[in-house]
């Protein structure tokens, strides 16, 4: 029993566990009912303007602030994917939204190109989703996964009607221009382009946020605007959020980004995995004639400065690639810029800040294999849409911190939780480590070949449009069983002890996986 023991006694401890907190967060559902909302026109100074929002001398309470505290209902720190998604939404319900932005201009990144189903879905309930019309973004109705030389095509799942719930893919920088638009076109929204310096603070026991400052980049003044919420959204490198909260972010590998000209496919419209060694590669169109490669680099990663870094991709990556590929990859290698994004970790840790929320990037992130950051974006602009129409008066923080609680329950239970634990679980099979990662890896492969509900159910977690943690967690042991079940029948008839070992490791391997991912996101609630 000592060496099984050593391998079950914790992997079945670890099951056990799990099982038990994805029932319990099944279990405690929190509906969040839409509220209609009373437009907010305040024709009289509130409470927190009167508090916090001074005044020119000699006037009557009634008056509008001094010339140097702009006043609105909410800031929102960025106008990335998130930020304008939230100021065009919130000023649909009549609130007034100050957007500040570092750099206005089209920005040039190697990710967010990727929108799940469910992120469109988000998107249309925002409506937004004209945004995706006008930039040459491309539909994608799935992925073609290749390991070994086979392939498996996962298609995404139907709608009533029948239809491919599609996602979308396309130029980050075009995207975000068109929500820029989108937000600048609402009466209630004010762009302001500026680098935010400070959170302003109350002088309370709370240190309650009630504005920032922020120096203009046309005048290069150093201003203020003042409001009841503030709304930090800055982005992976966020520059406050190691004042807001504790968690720190781990950089786990880095993206490799080229762009291929006209390249094949081997369907067009659908994405493709290779998960070559040690880590897996990622190809999707972003308009009619180009598709981005983004090659999974792990520390430390070589210098692009000196060459190191295109050699790698010339004589380790290039050699690994389907056949239909090599030819445009070897050709960007030459000729198109070599840019290098890290791929980060955060687990979403809840902000008890009375005046402030972090959202976003900023928030919560996880490894960009399977395209699901911006789709938990607009899903958590959704549902922030609907607990502020709860709450019509945002200087009440009391509320607006219950409704942050209700937030943190609900994201778990409709998309973050999934999209979190399987982003970073699928990056730890997809890159195996060791054997019993390996087996799983294999096992992963085939448990997609086998088609029906094998596929259906791991790609409809993936495109974010059944994200039960129930269901991830049901796929994800039915992969490690099926690893175990792997092992027995290519292990020798004469070596049944060794097949028991590495079944064991194997289902201990998973645990070691899945199972701090799980608890990361519940920690989040207990906070």
């Amino acid at each position: 029993m000592g060496l099984l023991g050593f391998a079950v006694s914790p992997a079945f401890a670890a099951v056990a566990v799990i099982s038990f907190v994805v029932y319990k967060l099944a279990k405690a559902r929190i509906t969040v009912q839409p509220a209609p909302l009373t437009p907010v026109v305040p024709a009289m100074r509130s409470k927190w303007a009167a508090k916090h929002v001074p005044i020119a001398a000699n006037s009557t309470p009634d008056a509008i602030p001094a010339s140097d505290a702009t006043v609105a209902d909410v800031i929102i720190v960025g106008a990335g994917i998130l930020g304008c998604a939230m100021a065009a939404t919130l000023a649909k319900d009549g609130r007034k939204v100050t957007l500040i932005e570092r750099d206005l201009s089209e920005p040039d990144r190697i990710v967010g190109e990727l929108l799940q189903p469910g992120g469109v879905a988000a998107l249309r309930q925002l409506g937004l989703e004209n945004c995706l019309e006008g930039i040459d973004s491309v539909v994608e109705n799935g992925y073609f996964v290749h390991y070994h030389g086979q392939a498996v095509q996962l298609t995404y799942p139907l709608d009533e009607s029948g239809k491919t719930r599609a996602g979308r893919s396309f130029h980050h920088g075009r995207f975000i221009m068109k929500l820029r638009e989108a937000a600048r076109r609402e009466s209630n929204v004010t762009i302001i382009e500026g680098t935010v310096g400070t959170l302003l603070r109350a002088q309370d026991a709370d240190s309650t946020v009630i504005g920032v400052e922020y120096q203009s980049k046309k005048t290069s003044e150093t201003l203020t605007v003042r409001a009841p919420l503030t709304i930090v959204a800055d982005g992976c490198f966020s520059k406050f959020r190691k004042d807001l909260v504790a968690n720190e972010v781990e950089v786990r590998s880095h993206f490799v980004g080229l762009v291929l000209k006209n390249c094949p496919m081997l369907q067009y419209n659908f994405a493709e995995v290779v998960l070559a060694r040690p880590s897996p590669i990622l190809f999707y169109q972003i308009g009619s004639n180009e598709t981005r490669v983004l090659v999974d680099v792990r520390p430390p990663v070589p210098s692009n400065g000196n060459g190191d870094l295109k050699n790698h991709l010339i004589n380790h990556v290039a050699p690994q690639l389907p056949t239909h590929f090599r030819a445009a990859f070897l050709e960007a290698c030459e000729k198109d810029r070599i840019r290098t994004m890290p791929n980060s970790y955060l687990p979403a840790a809840p902000l008890k800040r009375k005046g402030v929320l972090l959202l976003g990037d900023a928030l919560n992130m996880r490894h960009p294999l399977t395209g699901g950051g911006m789709t938990v974006a607009f899903s958590d602009v959704c549902l922030w849409r609907e607990l502020l129409r709860a709450v019509p008066d945002l200087g009440d923080h009391s509320t607006v911190l219950k409704q942050l609680t209700r937030f943190h329950w609900h994201r778990k239970q409709s998309h973050s939780f999934v999209v979190n634990v399987l982003a970073q679980a699928l990056y730890a099979l997809f890159s195996a480590a060791d054997e019993h990662l390996e087996s799983l890896r294999e096992a992963c492969f085939q448990y997609f070949m086998l088609g029906g509900e094998c596929a259906a159910g791991p790609v409809s977690l993936l495109s974010v449009t059944n994200p039960r943690p129930t269901l991830l967690v049901y796929h994800f042991f039915a992969v490690a069983v099926y690893a175990m079940y792997n092992i027995g029948r290519t292990t020798p008839i004469y070596k049944p002890y060794q097949g028991m070992y590495r079944s064991m490791m194997a289902l201990r391997a998973a645990c070691h996986v899945i199972g701090p991912l799980i608890l990361n996101e519940l920690r989040a609630l207990s906070r």
